[in-house]
């Protein structure tokens, strides 16, 4: 994600560890190994994570680094990107494959916009590393609030992560910690066989089993912004 450098605030308390986090969270190639070091002198000077915490990011910084790259890249792969437990894209786990994903991309994309930050190509709205780099871009209030706002889905992955004894899960744990949360493994739902999880939706029969709410039912909550926010944030 570019961001335009004349609506840029001022850097706020946990915005170099968000920044970190988000990097973390990325496919681990060679260029994200090069940086490494980088990261983990930075947050050695970061204040907003206890500790312990950062011990954990740090032995996971040491294991991405030292690691095999062709076995750490795959087992990144294979851990968040293969099932929707651990699924880095936010609407994956409120929309599923619901024709609600669609509109709620397009409205995320457009508070982007408005904060003055552009999308790498390629880039969906909704991947938590680029939705973590929008909110360091934000005062630390409104950073807050935003975890806040989405904590519920970073909680689902962290348990999912937890379950499989992934060393990601200190990455979900931070983020809770910055939103002022504790970081809870709650069990997640089974998920579909993969083929069923890929089957199209029945048309016109009134709801998706992938996250769209019956007729009558509160449909699922959007984690993007209200205008009024989005539009005070780029101020």
């Amino acid at each position: 994600m570019k961001q335009n450098n004349s609506s840029a605030p001022k850097r706020t308390p946990g915005a170099v560890a968000l920044r970190i986090l988000a990097g973390l969270l990325g496919y681990p190639d060679a260029q994200l190994r090069s940086y490494l070091p980088e990261m983990a002198a930075l947050l050695k000077e970061e204040s907003a994570l206890k500790p312990t915490r950062r011990g954990e990011l740090l032995a996971l910084m040491d294991a991405l680094e030292c690691g095999d790259p062709l076995e750490t890249e795959a087992a990144y792969v294979e851990l968040f990107d293969r099932g929707r437990a651990t699924s880095l894209h936010l609407f994956e786990h409120v929309h599923g494959d619901s024709r609600e994903r669609g509109p709620a991309m397009i409205d995320l994309g457009q508070t982007y916009e408005t904060a003055g930050l552009v999308l790498a190509e390629g880039e969906l709205p909704d991947y938590l590393p680029a939705v973590l780099e929008f909110v360091s871009t934000q005062p630390q209030a409104e950073a807050k609030a935003f975890l806040g706002e989405i904590a519920h889905l970073l909680q689902g992955i962290f348990g999912a992560l937890r379950q499989r004894d992934s060393a990601y899960a200190s990455v979900l744990g931070a983020l809770l910690e910055l939103a002022g949360q504790r970081a809870e493994a709650i069990e997640p739902a089974p998920e579909p066989p993969l083929d069923e999880s890929w089957a199209e939706p029945v048309v016109f029969d009134g709801c998706s089993t992938q996250g769209q709410a019956r007729p009558g039912q509160p449909q699922p909550v959007h984690i993007v912004r209200k205008t009024s926010y989005a539009q005070g944030a780029a101020s």
